[in-house]
């Protein structure tokens, strides 16, 4: 890219990710992202100016956007589960708005393709882009929604499955998972959800702290209540192990390259780090995995974000098998690029991706039109 870029960002105002990276523009000599802010996307406001580079960031952690996108007469509670289905529709909309008006403004471009974010925040239809890409991925159970409890131990007894992960369709940061062990005489779901029975039926909130259900009365109220919302329903693979926890691998992909990487460790089923669990030691799993592992694990995580080749990043959670050799994708994350403290020579995830795009690594895309739809939405 000849000219520095006028950037435009649709983000949060006030939040860490648009402070990190206003802070990777300026430590690049750049001005200052022009702001365009969730909320005001949302309720059908904003224009970029003409030859505007934009780049969306997360919708989420914020009351306002949340209110808006879903449709409430009322501030959502941020901490329930439930509702991820009317957010996910309040911002696929959001983003087809962004997309005519980006087409109306000269010269202006997109950082990421709104379609590709609309797939990646779906777990069904990522699982399947990814699946048809030949991309591995853990088995699913595929074609009619899952309506309830009964209708997955159906299913799973069908497919002699004993072990599964119940995800909320739309949901993001262990929102709502479910690691879920049944058996005939037994069932035992670890999980994010704390289980409130309120006045007014049973309620979901999102807990820092993993709890466990072996009633399997309280198992049946939680999945019934995500599948309102929809789930998506993964076989339960084993993980490697890195020391005496588990250990899988949160990659960022900017610009087709793996780039920051981070371990994460937990003794849970969910390693997400805001769970409690810990950051594991990179050398020492690099050093197990060995380099031909370790680049075979690196492509796959490029494969994955190849997928989504018209968007500048993707974090991408990597499944490492025990033994450390073979490897399956468990997510592709639209705003998976908050990994702070993680360099790669020497820029951090914002600045990476500022980089890319002003040596050109990165081509931003014309806008298709707000009638674009990602596939199984049309």
């Amino acid at each position: 890219m000849t000219a520095d870029p006028l950037l435009t960002v649709v983000a949060v105002p006030g939040g860490r990710r648009l402070r990190l990276f206003t802070d990777a523009v300026r430590a690049q000599g750049l001005a200052d992202p022009v702001l365009l802010p969730w909320s005001d996307l949302a309720a059908g406001r904003g224009t970029v100016a003409p030859g505007a580079l934009v780049r969306v960031d997360s919708p989420g952690e914020d009351v306002r956007t949340a209110r808006l996108l879903t449709g409430l007469d009322h501030d959502p509670d941020p901490y329930r589960v439930e509702g991820s289905a009317a957010f996910h529709r309040g911002m696929r909309a959001a983003l087809r708005r962004l997309t005519g008006v980006v087409a109306e403004a000269p010269g202006a471009q997109l950082l990421q393709d709104p379609a590709d974010l609309a797939v990646m925040c779906d777990k069904r239809l990522c699982h399947a882009r990814l699946s048809a890409a030949g991309v591995r991925v853990p088995p699913a159970l595929g074609g009619r929604p899952i309506s309830g409890y009964t209708d997955l131990r159906e299913r799973m007894t069908a497919r002699r499955w004993s072990r599964v992960f119940v995800k909320p369709v739309h949901g993001s940061s262990a929102s709502g998972v479910v690691a879920l062990t049944a058996h005939a005489d037994r069932v035992l779901a670890v999980t994010s959800v704390d289980l409130v029975h309120g006045a007014q039926g049973p309620e979901l909130y999102n807990s820092l702290v993993i709890k466990k259900y072996e009633d399997e009365s309280d198992v049946a109220t939680i999945v019934d209540a995500l599948c309102a919302d929809g789930v998506h329903v993964e076989r339960w693979l084993p993980k490697a192990a890195l020391g005496r926890a588990s250990v899988d691998l949160r990659v960022l992909v900017v610009a087709g390259r793996a780039t920051h990487v981070v371990a994460r460790t937990s003794r849970s089923p969910m390693t997400n780090l805001h769970l409690g669990n810990a950051r594991g030691d990179l050398v020492a799993l690099r050093g197990a995995m060995g380099p031909r592992a370790w680049d075979r694990a690196m492509s796959v995580a490029e494969a994955a974000a190849a997928c989504f080749g018209r968007t500048l990043h993707a974090g991408v959670d990597l499944l490492l098998a025990p033994g450390l050799r073979d490897t399956a994708v468990c997510e592709v994350n639209a705003f998976g690029d908050l990994i702070p403290g993680i360099h790669h020579e020497g820029r951090d995830t914002y600045a990476e991706q500022v980089h890319a795009v002003r040596t050109g690594r990165h081509t931003p895309v014309e806008p298709f039109g707000p009638e674009r739809e990602p596939e199984g939405r049309r």
